[in-house]
């Protein structure tokens, strides 16, 4: 057994953790192992190439389609949201910017605020989870949020900026956020498992998500009943692999929008991390990070182009993802 297995083993066991691990080192894979189950009900259990929801993972792949709509010419960083909104959204000032929204600097309030105190397992939407399967749907729970600060004075963290980000992208282009993220980011990534699943028709392969350790309850009602612009799409271990390849590789964007999107824009403190356009960012060193949280989902993955070494961890629990993830950055340190 490899250190990198032992060491996952001994999380596993010492948390519980329910989900998959992967490291790539070099190009070579050093560690896929699953544990836990997919399905309590029916004791499935997590295999390598499950489906988990990610959460904010998503938003990445929302930027991307953005940014492919800019490297088109359909969109530009300073097209403001109010010429794409026309009369929705009236508290969206205009002075908001794509890349406002893109960098978390946009100001706007936010339907889902991050900053206020809450619990991932609250019933925190104000309308049905099945009334939102479509990006339009959820102009409801955008509106009636006054700005918090005057674009681009401080970083703050948005869910409901990454929405508006769809709704643009959708609207500007003409072709439903779903079916863009699909065509301008899975296929070019070949993230053939990745894909915006309905919370009430799971797939197979699809593993349900936990809002405990060890308890039967599940995220569905807690959830959109389909993910969008903010997050929630799933995806496995592979496909976010082939992913980073495809990024820096200049697949899904040209090289010189990378560069961009991982360029520092602000630094996070609180997050011991900095943000860029679409990514986190290491506090300090080179290493690029797609984090995603919400009831019955954790995730995170972690990519450093220059070491070319590359750590991800999805799980189906609340808050399973972060011990694991956290004892592999101490053993890619070391």
């Amino acid at each position: 057994m490899s250190r990198w297995e032992q060491e996952a083993e001994t999380i596993a066991t010492e948390t519980g953790f329910s989900g998959v691990v992967r490291v790539d080192i070099d190009d070579a894979v050093a560690l896929v192992k699953a544990f836990g189950l997919a399905h309590r009900g029916y004791g499935v259990a997590n295999t390598a190439d499950t489906q988990f929801g990610i959460a904010s993972g998503g938003k990445t792949l929302t930027a991307l389609a953005v940014v492919s709509l800019i490297d088109d010419g359909v969109l530009d960083l300073g097209t403001t949201a109010r010429s794409v909104l026309g009369d929705d959204l009236p508290l969206i000032g205009p002075e908001v910017t794509v890349e406002h929204l893109l960098t978390h600097r946009s100001g706007i309030g936010d339907y889902i605020d991050e900053d206020e105190e809450g619990d991932s397992a609250d019933y925190v939407l104000p309308v049905s989870v099945h009334e939102l399967a479509e990006t339009e749907q959820f102009l409801r729970v955008l509106d009636g949020y006054p700005p918090k600060f005057a674009p681009d004075e401080r970083f703050s963290y948005c869910n409901g900026g990454y929405v508006v980000l769809a709704l643009i992208a959708e609207r500007s282009s003409g072709i439903p956020y779903h079916q863009l993220v699909r065509e301008r980011v899975c296929g070019p990534a070949g993230m053939r498992d990745t894909d915006f699943l309905r919370s009430d028709e799971l797939a197979a392969r699809a593993a349900r998500g936990y809002l405990t350790v060890d308890g039967p309850r599940t995220n569905i009602f807690h959830l959109p009943v389909v993910a969008t612009g903010d997050g929630g799409i799933y995806s496995t271990a592979a496909d976010i692999h082939s992913m980073w390849a495809a990024l820096f590789g200049g697949r899904i964007v040209a090289p010189d929008r990378v560069a961009e999107m991982v360029r520092p824009r602000s630094e996070v403190p609180e997050e011991s991390a900095r943000y860029g356009m679409g990514f986190w960012l290491d506090e300090s060193g080179p290493a690029v990070m797609l984090v995603g949280g919400d009831a019955g989902v954790s995730f995170r993955t972690v990519h450093d182009p220059v070491a070319r070494v590359t750590h991800t961890v999805l799980s189906n629990t609340s808050n399973g993802a972060w011990a694991m993830t956290r004892r592999l950055d101490e053993l890619l340190r070391s």
